[in-house]
């Protein structure tokens, strides 16, 4: 009888969309290459079922949290003071872990987890002869920051002792995450680039067409929506003061914007003939796919689908309370993958309009060559072969699609 792996990836999801679609990619991408392997996903995020999974891929939903504008946490729903709410999820993600017996755990960005909650997880797994790997995004933040952050999280000994890989879904071309930070030599030798993650439309999965959507547009998209007030603004005052503007735009103000700015932005996009807008649209990659640009502020998974779907991408990057958008955007526009569009506090709708007039004729990343750019699925999967493989013995066991 053949051994089946399972693999359980932690998404500590405290604000915004970025991490659960990126282990959602991840997730679906595996379950896909190999036959023998079920995927169970740990996430704080309050819209995870809202995504769909296919087969041999469920999750656990962690009570949530939500950052503070100080920048602490507090609980999402729960009537619970946070150091209740971190130790209830400590033990939820522990006992998952206990009962799951995974052969393979991996960790989304935090080498700890929120607030060190899955410390406990990654030493128990690590006496098990679980494989523990991080996963990281190609920024993190400005190099000296993420240095002091991690001096205070205890981060660097956790990636010496208690981590076999370090995986970095990315490219040192465009940025090395782990450049200037006191890594040791050992930590240096178990990293690896994997090149960005692909992203694709689900296949079989029926896609309404969402309300008001018509072409050709620009697609609009704040992400999460918890920090996308500004860019939002200035897209909506780029086409009331130039109503001309000859493509529209389609809104995605993010689910996570607070509810009396969703109906301010609504109340003006009704007013606007080219403007139509929606909270939330899980299926952002088909919208995406068919449109003429992407205006965004770059964070991590739109840019993987922006790159994935070659379309020409105006960036107006956040620079609080992390510099992980705004170097992401200004590298990529060094490289020629975008344009990156000043300071949304300066709000010039001029500025912004123009911007949106030129978007559909300025060139695709396609036109820039990186080898090895969009490899981060693949080269995710032989990874993921290699240490599955070493632990059942056989060679290439139960792995379809398989490519080197």
């Amino acid at each position: 009888m053949r051994k089946l792996s399972r693999l359980l990836i932690y998404s500590h999801d405290s604000f915004g969309l970025g991490h659960i679609r990126r282990t959602r990619a991840i997730a679906h991408s595996l379950v896909a290459r190999r036959d023998d392997l079920s995927v169970l996903i740990l996430s704080g995020s309050p819209v995870v079922g809202s995504f769909e999974f296919c087969g041999r891929i469920d999750f656990v939903r962690i009570p949530g949290v939500v950052k503070l504008r100080h920048g602490d946490y507090a609980s999402y729903s729960l009537d619970m003071g946070i150091e209740e709410i971190m130790t209830l999820r400590a033990e939820i993600i522990r006992r998952t872990a206990e009962v799951f017996r995974p052969d393979v755990f991996l960790v989304d960005k935090e080498p700890l987890g929120m607030k060190g909650e899955v410390r406990d997880t990654l030493t128990m797994l690590k006496a098990q002869g679980t494989v523990n790997i991080l996963g990281l995004r190609d920024v993190m933040d400005d190099p000296g920051q993420l240095a002091d952050e991690w001096d205070r999280k205890s981060a660097i000994p956790a990636l010496r002792d208690l981590y076999d890989q370090v995986w970095v879904y990315g490219l040192p071309e465009v940025f090395a995450p782990l450049d200037g930070l006191p890594i040791p030599a050992s930590v240096t030798a178990k990293t690896a680039y994997t090149g960005y993650i692909r992203r694709s439309t689900l296949q079989g999965v029926a896609k309404p067409r969402p309300a008001g959507l018509k072409s050709p547009y620009v697609l609009v998209t704040a992400g999460g929506g918890g920090d996308g007030e500004d860019l939002i603004d200035w897209v909506l005052g780029a086409y009331e003061h130039d109503p001309d503007i000859p493509v529209r735009a389609f809104v995605v103000l993010g689910p996570f914007m607070p509810a009396n700015l969703q109906a301010r932005f609504r109340d003006r996009a009704r007013r606007l003939d080219k403007v139509a807008m929606t909270t939330f649209e899980p299926n952002l990659e088909s919208i995406m796919k068919r449109a003429e640009g992407v205006v965004s502020m770059g964070g991590y998974n739109t840019f993987c689908e922006i790159l994935s779907f070659d379309k020409p991408a105006l960036v107006v990057p956040r620079a609080v309370p992390r510099m992980e958008q705004h170097i992401r955007a200004a590298r990529a526009q060094e490289l020629g993958l975008l344009t990156m569009l000043g300071d949304a506090k300066q709000r010039d709708p001029r500025r912004m309009a123009q911007a949106i007039r030129n978007l559909p004729s300025q060139p695709k990343p396609s036109q820039v060559s990186l080898p090895g750019l969009l490899d981060g699925l693949p080269a995710i999967g032989r990874l993921l072969d290699d240490w599955l493989d070493a632990a059942s013995g056989a060679s290439h066991l139960s792995v379809v699609g398989k490519t080197h």
